[in-house]
């Protein structure tokens, strides 16, 4: 009994540390780079679809247009922590939930294209507001790197008879959540 108990109190101390490693900055291009003065508070790697809806363009011509998000988020050991999702707002924005009861949601500020021509871009966004008490309260800005999937249908694949209908495309991409650095977590 005693042996198992060290062994549950060991393995927790592991846990912990290994949680509590300071993960690097992401090597990035400088327009979506996190501001000087915030720290990752944490990593999450998402996987899921970004959905798409079959709209009439302003060109009056039917077009793929982003509806938004719907993944899941795991952390470096691969555990779910939580969702990313559309806050249908007003306005509608992508939302990031934690399993902790956070929750922030952002507005993106820059964008550079993948590495991957066949994925999303990646982004820098600025949180716009929050709720619940945890690990995304404090959250300042969002970098949605190293992305793989998620584009839009073929345009053709978008047509009258098609207006309204959704399509998923499935993607992967990291998401590192900054807050200021003399935040306590």
């Amino acid at each position: 009994m005693k042996l198992r108990l060290l062994t549950a109190i060991c393995v927790f101390g592991l846990s912990l540390a290994a949680n509590a490693q300071e993960v690097a900055r992401p090597d990035v291009p400088d327009s979506i780079k996190a501001p000087d003065g915030e720290k990752i508070v944490l990593l999450a790697h998402a996987s899921g679809f970004q959905v798409y809806t079959c709209q009439i363009g302003g060109d009056g011509k039917p077009a793929w247009a982003l509806k938004g998000p719907d993944a899941r988020l795991f952390d470096r050991q691969g555990s779910a922590i939580g969702h990313h999702h559309l806050n249908p707002g007003p306005p509608p924005l992508p939302t990031w939930k934690h399993n902790d009861g956070s929750e922030v949601s952002g507005k993106m500020m820059a964008r550079v294209d993948s590495p991957d021509s066949d994925s999303i871009p990646w982004l820098l966004l600025t949180a716009t507001s929050h709720s619940g008490k945890g690990i995304l309260s404090g959250v300042t800005t969002i970098q949605r790197i190293n992305t793989n999937g998620g584009l839009a249908p073929a345009a053709a694949n978008c047509d009258e008879a098609r207006k309204g209908t959704e399509s998923k495309s499935a993607y992967v991409a990291d998401y590192y959540f900054y807050a200021a650095a003399d935040q306590n977590q």
